[in-house]
């Protein structure tokens, strides 16, 4: 699934990404480091698209991969069908420059923005 390690070992790193994915499905948008941002974002993209099948198998998946069943349902119900005509790059990944504690490049990830409102803000 990532292709990058993180400098996590491989279980600690999958629980952050799952939970990573669902804030950011839950939120709309999220400030993390840009190499997580760049994973988020191939994975949220991932679970749009199988929001955008609706079968109960991809709910079923979905739901192995997000950690909160509300968020899934948020993803099935409301943002999946907001993006019906759209071919993927569900989301944006924009730097902002270095954090100032250890100056790691961060960057903020955010849903695309289609038609009407995707998000809450």
């Amino acid at each position: 699934m990532p292709m990058r390690k993180l400098g996590r070992p491989t279980a600690h790193r999958n629980a952050m990404l799952r939970g990573l994915v669902t804030y950011l499905i839950e939120k709309g948008q999220l400030e993390t480091t840009y190499t997580r941002a760049k994973e988020i974002s191939a994975l949220a993209d991932k679970m749009i698209t199988l929001g955008k099948d609706g079968s109960l198998a991809a709910y079923r998946a979905a739901l192995a991969f997000i950690t909160k069943e509300s968020v899934a349902k948020k993803l099935f119900d409301t943002i999946a069908p907001a993006y019906a005509n759209v071919n993927g790059g569900y989301t944006q990944v924009y730097k902002m420059g270095p954090r100032r504690g250890d100056g790691a490049e961060t960057a903020i990830v955010r849903l695309v923005k289609v038609g009407g409102d995707t998000e809450k803000k």
